[in-house]
């Protein structure tokens, strides 16, 4: 099978690659070649920007794809270009995001039939649009579009926590291991799904070129919840310490940084299970491999196996400081009383 990524380069779409590759499907990756990451050997690299309408058309010339899979669309005016461009493709494949089911939620399990409805994070409702574009392409001309909703994935180089630095994910684990106070929002009782990227790839990997799945939305999430105390608890102890855990409130972080609305009211704040049993369907031997107690060590490992890795996010500390500081001293006065 003759595989497109736009992309390619992430923390779940690399693991894809690899899959893809190792599956023996021959795979291309469309990029601008500016990922720190090496292209991967059985790949054949395409350089555009795949947000350049006429650059992507002429590199894809003349080559036909059983599959799309696009990691790099965010808003409609994206997907509505990829209509045009990948109209003769075997499939098309969208990856939205778990984020778009409504929030809060009515219903403690997620899924498929869970309504999209985000009011707090605008990344949340573009995708929202961007399917609604896609899926009303499928109905009007049979474009064939599959959309996957990943949930909060890590791998290699992403530690998963609730309030972390997406960019020097090491950060949270040079502050537990210096004895900071790890904030964590809520009471921490919230139960949430940690997927490992290479569990999204299996079942990615196996929808393509499936023909029941032309038309239909999936989320690929791990069956395992925990929660965000035992997380945090187990990242810990992947790293050797004890994580000295204070309990705050999503509101404070909120006012602190507004950015974060959307990550947490909009996602995170809100306990998360995912019914799988839709993907079971069209892919029965599907079940997540790797436990998060034993993927975080693989994590911290690879960290730890290299300290150019281990950057740190100075604005991020200074903000959890400024809130530990904060509720630190109300808890003092308030066991004062």
């Amino acid at each position: 099978m003759d595989i497109l990524f736009v992309g390619g380069t992430g923390i779940i779409s690399n693991a894809c690659v690899t899959e893809a590759i190792n599956a023996g499907h021959d795979v291309w990756t469309l990029n601008r070649g500016r990922s720190r990451l090496p292209n991967q050997v059985g790949s054949r690299a395409l350089l555009a920007d795949a947000s350049n309408e006429a650059q992507v058309h002429d590199v894809i010339r003349g080559l036909h794809f059983d599959a799309v899979v696009q990691w790099t669309a965010y808003v409609p005016e994206q997907v509505r270009r990829d209509i045009r461009l990948y109209a003769e493709a075997g499939q098309y494949v969208f990856i939205s995001s778990a984020s778009a089911y409504q929030k809060p939620p009515r219903h403690w399990l997620v899924s498929e039939e869970t309504p999209l409805a985000n009011p707090f994070w605008q990344y949340s409702r573009d995708k929202i649009a961007c399917e609604e574009v896609l899926f009303d392409a499928h109905e009007a001309t049979g474009f064939p579009v599959t959309v996957i909703r990943p949930s909060l994935t890590y791998g290699d180089s992403q530690i998963p926590v609730v309030i972390g630095s997406w960019e020097k994910p090491f950060t949270i684990v040079e502050r537990m291991r210096r004895g900071a106070k790890i904030l964590v929002p809520g009471d921490g009782t919230s139960i949430w799904t940690l997927t490992h990227n290479s569990d999204v790839a299996r079942g990615l990997i196996a929808l393509l070129a499936h023909p029941g799945a032309i038309g239909e939305d999936f989320h690929i999430t791990s069956d395992e919840s925990l929660t965000w105390n035992q997380i945090y608890e187990l990242l810990a102890e992947a790293a050797g310490v004890h994580a000295d855990i204070l309990h705050v409130p999503s509101d404070a972080f909120v006012a602190a940084d507004p950015e974060l609305l959307g990550t947490l009211w909009g996602d995170k704040s809100n306990s998360t299970v995912f019914d799988n049993s839709k993907l079971r369907r069209f892919v029965p031997d599907f079940h997540a491999r790797v436990p998060f107690a034993e993927g975080i060590i693989q994590t911290v490992r690879w960290f730890d196996a290299d300290p150019l890795r281990q950057a740190i996010d100075d604005e991020a500390n200074a903000l959890w400081d400024h809130l530990a500081r904060i509720y630190g001293d109300a808890l003092e006065r308030s066991a004062q009383r």
